[in-house]
């Protein structure tokens, strides 16, 4: 599967929101399963982890609910990722064919989980490196995200090939961490926010914090998919992209699980130097400073989905330039955009994290749920690709179909949990705040398979193969 570079002839990527031509196809499909395991295995994965006991849960109760939510929400992630050699697009651009040109703003929403990890991935890898290093956020935020911008600019095969070498390294050092902390730890007293046991809200609440965090990476799973060649096992990128995405999405929040069920008064880092250097002085250090580069580079990752995403959203009101230049100015307005918002996040991170997660799920599920059934049910992933790039073309500006599909869902899911909004975590329990996934799900699916199968726009391909790009896509896409 081997192809050309993403770069052309120089050392920055030249694509950005247009069409990936068949000839600049190139990559393996397992290179999706380290990707997406580096991609996962962060600390803000860890403090996901450290929601369970203040739910009240005991360990081995949060282990299944984290593994639970884990391979629910993944399952979205994992099934966006085919669509990216199937159409060879960016993950935001495709909902164009739901929601039309403009209607695709709507998703636009989704800037919001890009920007909101990058601020947190801030604040957790300025707090590693202050464990060894001297200066304040107003030194460390500016230059992490300098790097992380360097890194986006570049693109696509840089990003990779660090996350593909990081997974070695973070997986040599946390698999002694994790053993040495589940032997060696005991529990202490005040550890966990509540007395742990078990609750079917605590559960639930726990299963949908886990699921909602792996539904976040829908929506730019595919932008790291869409070299790959048009005809790419889908049931490998499938399979790739949810064993590394689930795997170190489960070892990360079971060890948060663990660590603050263990430890009064859990930090992700300072819970890391605590245990680590308890097993060999200086070695909680080390693991913190390697955790930094894993954090810098989904900061790029996300600071180019957002890019990816902010372009799709202008293009439909105005035409905008694929080139470099496009690329380098969204990705620093978005970097810059993150460094502000994290130095006025309050002290209490972990408070505004537990907010952030679920704003995820109210945001998301719509729309995930309204863009797999079109893909996988509805139009079986032959879409006229050209169109997708027309301002007026058959799939519309403001598609009142696909947007009422979206609009419909949100709703349910709000009727089943609204308590939820204000208290994601308590010491008493938490409202069944999985009901905003699992009915939201269904009411998009059901609307969505109702409404957008009615009518297939005129000029779509129906038979084997899709239409040929012209203009911006430079190459016929085959069938998926």
């Amino acid at each position: 599967m081997a192809g050309r570079s993403t770069r052309g002839s120089g050392v920055i990527e030249t694509r950005s929101i247009d069409y990936v031509p068949l000839a600049e196809r190139h990559g393996r499909t397992w290179h999706q399963g380290p990707f997406w395991f580096t991609g996962n295995f962060v600390l803000v994965t860890v403090v996901t982890g450290f929601l369970a006991p203040a739910l009240g849960l005991s360990l081995g109760w949060a282990l299944l609910a984290i593994t639970l939510g884990v391979l629910f929400g993944t399952s979205f992630m994992a099934f966006h990722a085919n669509q990216g050699p199937r159409l060879g697009l960016p993950q935001m651009i495709q909902s164009r064919a739901q929601f039309g040109s403009r209607g695709a703003v709507v998703p636009f929403a989704a800037t919001v989980v890009y920007v909101g990890f990058i601020v947190f991935d801030l604040v957790l890898a300025t707090q590693a490196l202050r464990t060894v290093l001297p200066g304040g956020p107003g030194l460390w935020y500016p230059l992490l995200a300098l790097v992380s911008v360097a890194l986006a600019v570049v693109g696509h095969d840089l990003l990779h090939l660090v996350q593909r070498y990081l997974t070695w390294v973070l997986i040599a050092f946390f698999a002694v961490f994790t053993v040495f902390a589940a032997v060696w730890l005991e529990p202490a007293p005040g550890a966990g926010a509540a007395p742990p046991g078990w609750s079917l809200s605590g559960v639930l609440g726990m299963f949908a914090v886990a699921a909602g965090y792996q539904i976040s990476y829908a929506v730019y799973v595919s932008d790291y998919s869409r070299y790959l060649p048009s005809d790419a096992p889908a049931g490998r990128v499938i399979a790739w992209t949810y064993a590394g995405a689930a795997a170190s999405a489960i070892w990360l929040m079971g060890l948060g699980a663990l660590l603050a069920s263990r430890l009064p008064a859990p930090d992700a880092v300072g819970s890391l130097v605590q245990v680590g250097d308890a097993l060999l002085p200086g070695f909680g250090t080390a693991i913190v400073l390697v955790s930094v580069p894993a954090l810098v580079s989904i900061m790029a990752v996300n600071a180019y989905g957002a890019m990816l995403t902010g372009a799709s959203a202008v293009d439909g009101f105005r035409p905008v330039h694929t080139g470099v230049r496009t690329r380098v100015v969204g990705i620093t307005v978005v970097a810059a955009l993150a460094v502000a918002i994290a130095l006025v996040l309050p002290e209490d991170y972990l408070g505004s994290f537990n907010g952030f997660v679920l704003l995820m799920l109210y945001l998301l599920v719509p729309w995930t749920a309204v863009n797999l059934i079109d893909f996988y049910l509805v139009r079986h992933g032959r879409y006229a690709i050209p169109q997708i790039f027309a301002s007026d073309g058959i799939y519309g500006r403001w598609p009142w179909r696909g947007l009422t599909a979206g609009a419909d869902a949100p709703p349910v899911g709000q009727g089943w949990s609204r308590p939820a909004r204000a208290r994601v975590v308590t010491r008493s329990g938490t409202p069944p705040v999985q009901l905003v996934t699992t009915a939201g799900s269904s009411a998009g699916r059901a609307v969505a398979t109702k409404v957008t199968s009615a009518v297939r726009p005129s000029g779509e391909p129906v038979g084997a193969a899709t239409a040929k790009p012209s203009k911006r896509p430079a190459a016929p896409l085959r069938a998926a």
